[in-house]
This record gives structure tokens, C-alpha cells and sequence, in this order.
């Protein structure tokens, strides 16, 4: 092994604040499945430049709301397809959650600006609230758009 060879193996310790994780978390990986270390040496974890973009992965992935299961699964998949249908389906999943987060912030708006006593007697209100979760503000309308009768809509 060459000098540049030995300069490019991380120590758990190391790589683990490199990432600011805690050596634990790297190691909690690895009986996941999701790292090896590239070598032991003296029964010590040494990690290289796979590993080190291994656990750029995983970060990045956490960081976007992959679990454990789904790295995993895109960590060994056989190949570049397989990785793009586990992050197509993260993608719909993220999809729907911005549309529910929508769908909850245009709620949030009428409730702000009710001119109601109490909201939760107001049409409007009601109607917004029994949309299916994740249909965005449009879902709340009928069909050809409209609200119900009795209800306004809110700029938001």
C-alpha cells in the first residue's frame, strides 16, 4: 500500500466527525447493511473513499427522508434502473406529502382570515377539512372548480 493509499483510510472516529455523526451511528449502519469498513486493522475499523461516499449517501439520503431500508435497498441494488425505482417511488411519496402540506396550508390560511365566530362552523372550514388528505387547495373544489355553495375561498 502506497503512502497515498494509507492517507485516504479514515478511523471510525474520524470519518464519523467528518459527517458530525457519533462513531456509533456508523457502526449501527454497518449492522444494518449499509457499510463495511474497507479494512481492519487490529480489529479497528478503517473506511476509504467507497466508504466515504457510502456515507454521503446515506446523509444525503437521510437528509431527504430515506430510511435505513430504502439506502439499503438503493446501496445494493444490481443496478443504475433499480437505484431510479427506488428513488422514483421516494419521489411520489415526497410528492404526496407536499400536496398534504398544501392541502393543510391553505386550511391554515381560511382559519387565520374566518370572518366566523368559531371556524369550526363555517362552510368553508368544513368543507376544506373533509377533502381527501393530500388533494392540495384545488381538491377542496368540485368539479369545474367551484367551492360549494355557501363556502368562499381565502387567498392564501
Amino acid at each position: 500500500m502506497g503512502r497515498e493509499d494509507r492517507e485516504q483510510r479514515w478511523w471510525i472516529g474520524e470519518l464519523a466527525e467528518h459527517f458530525g455523526l457519533a462513531p456509533h451511528v456508523l457502526r449501527h449502519w454497518e449492522e444494518r447493511g449499509l457499510l463495511t469498513p474497507a479494512e481492519r486493522v487490529a480489529g479497528r475499523r478503517r473506511y476509504g473513499p467507497a466508504q466515504v461516499a457510502t456515507v454521503a449517501i446515506i446523509v444525503r439520503g437521510r437528509a431527504a427522508g430515506l430510511g435505513l431500508d430504502q439506502l439499503r435497498e438503493l446501496l445494493h441494488a444490481p443496478d443504475g434502473a433499480a437505484r431510479r425505482a427506488v428513488l422514483a417511488e421516494h419521489h411520489a411519496e415526497l410528492e404526496r406529502r407536499r400536496r398534504a402540506i398544501e392541502a393543510t396550508q391553505a386550511l391554515l390560511a381560511h382559519v387565520l382570515e374566518c370572518e366566523a365566530e368559531d371556524f369550526l362552523t363555517c362552510p368553508t372550514y368544513r368543507h376544506l377539512a373533509a377533502a381527501p388528505a393530500g388533494a392540495g387547495p384545488a381538491g377542496a373544489r368540485g368539479a369545474g372548480g367551484q367551492l360549494p355553495p355557501g363556502t368562499r375561498a381565502v387567498a392564501g
